[in-house]
């Protein structure tokens, strides 16, 4: 388990050496959350106690036995029209005592006008990205858990296309008799197969390295959960020099050194109100310090909540936040192959 850990930490600080952050990376899409507990856990969250399979889409090490024919579907509805569908399920496999899943992660953006560099129409294009995930975990010992995915990401935005090859390495540890978990993972460890012009330098991938704990309370209904991102680097924040000598510099406080350190977290809060029904409340620090540029800010911004319906064969997830203005809505299903209980 010591080399395991040894091996992860090294493989993501090398390639943190060459991955970049905000709009230097390509196929940024991939930090868009898969399901709606997710996205009410703040988008980002590793170590999550929970049975919901849509989870170990972000991280592998937490695809664990009881989600054995667990589907997971959902849809994510964003402002303008934009739309996200996402599909997972897993299986146990008994004979090697370990756990396998699939999923897909599908954005569109709906139908765009083409038009040429005077403005004359060319027509219509609908561009959308997409990323297929092959994960796998298995167990150690009695609480260590490893995973890993393999993802085949595409991006098509008419006459400019890509994709590209990714990894994500995760390890957990799990404590049931304390309701305790810590994980980590190195997420978007790859590389571009082919450039958007077909030609000209590869892009880098959007690398992340993650960590969190979660506590479920024993005398209380209460989860709470700490997630820290881009470990690798310290200043998080998108800065566009050009941009900012034009227009003025709008990240406000992001030259604190507070800031910059509290930029990396999300904190969420499950509320269990009964077997059936929990409701989920995070802050995403980073989102709201990036959505209060200028003097266009929302007390709000930042913050996302949902609710969960926990049915004996049938998991229903809803969360929503805002940006800005606009609100973003996102449901998920989440229900067993052959109908048995979750």
């Amino acid at each position: 388990m010591r080399r395991i850990i040894i091996l992860l930490l090294l493989f993501a600080a090398y390639h943190a050496e060459s991955q970049t952050l905000g709009g230097n990376a390509v196929f940024n899409f991939l930090s868009q959350p898969n399901t709606a507990q997710l996205a009410a856990l703040g988008s980002i969250n590793v170590s999550s106690i929970s049975n919901d399979v849509g989870l170990a889409f972000s991280n592998p090490a937490l695809l664990r036995d009881s989600m054995h024919q667990q589907i997971s579907s959902s849809f994510y509805s964003f402002a303008e029209g934009v739309n996200q569908y996402g599909f997972q399920t897993a299986f146990h496999l008994n004979r090697i005592q370990s756990n396998l899943g699939i999923g897909v992660q599908f954005l569109d953006y709906g139908t765009i006008t083409q038009t040429d560099a005077s403005g004359n129409i060319l027509g219509n294009f609908r561009p959308s990205d997409y990323v297929v995930q092959l994960m796998y975990s298995k167990s150690y010992k009695e609480n260590w858990w490893v995973g890993v995915t393999s993802k085949f990401i595409n991006s098509n935005y008419g006459i400019y296309r890509s994709s590209g090859l990714a990894f994500d390495a995760g390890l957990a540890y799990y404590d049931n008799e304390n309701q305790l978990q810590v994980s980590i993972v190195a997420k978007n460890m790859g590389t571009q197969l082919k450039t958007y012009n077909g030609t000209g330098t590869k892009e880098e991938l959007p690398f992340d390295l993650q960590a969190g704990i979660t506590k479920r309370l024993l005398n209380a209904p209460l989860q709470f959960s700490i997630t820290a991102h881009h470990l690798h680097r310290f200043d998080v924040f998108y800065n566009d020099t050009l941009f900012n000598a034009q227009e003025g510099d709008a990240r406000f406080g992001t030259n604190n050194t507070f800031q910059k350190l509290m930029a990396h977290l999300v904190f969420s809060t499950d509320i269990f109100l009964s077997n059936q029904f929990q409701i989920t409340a995070a802050l995403n620090l980073m989102r709201r310090q990036s959505l209060n540029a200028y003097n266009i800010t929302n007390g709000l911004n930042g913050f996302s909540l949902g609710f969960g319906v926990l049915l004996n064969k049938l998991q229903i997830h809803y969360a929503t936040g805002f940006y800005q203005q606009n609100l973003f809505h996102q449901v998920s299903l989440n229900f067993n192959l052959k109908g048995d209980p979750l």
